[in-house]
């Protein structure tokens, strides 16, 4: 299911026309993008929690040439599912 689909989904679901279920999913991006770009968590409880893990830098090699190179620290998005999204997939 892509972003339009899932609008679809939305706007079947719960009665709203298109356009109200676009503003409602672009602003929980945007909402969850700037909470978890100041490191917090979101927590949807039933369905899953994101947060935000740190990668400390390290050093790797160049399959092609050998070569030693530095690979600098990040920071990546992680999901845990919750117990109810568990359950329906299973």
């Amino acid at each position: 299911m892509n972003k339009s689909e899932l609008i679809d989904a939305i706007s079947k679901n719960s009665g709203l026309i298109k356009s109200d279920s676009e503003k409602a999913i672009n602003s929980l991006i945007t909402i969850m993008e700037g909470t978890l770009g100041k490191d917090e968590d979101v927590v949807l409880v039933g369905f899953g929690s994101f947060s935000v893990k740190k990668t400390a830098g390290r050093s790797g090699r160049n399959f092609k040439t050998g070569a030693a190179i530095d690979i600098p620290p990040r920071r990546s998005v992680r999901f845990r599912p919750g117990k109810n999204l568990k359950d329906a997939v299973n």
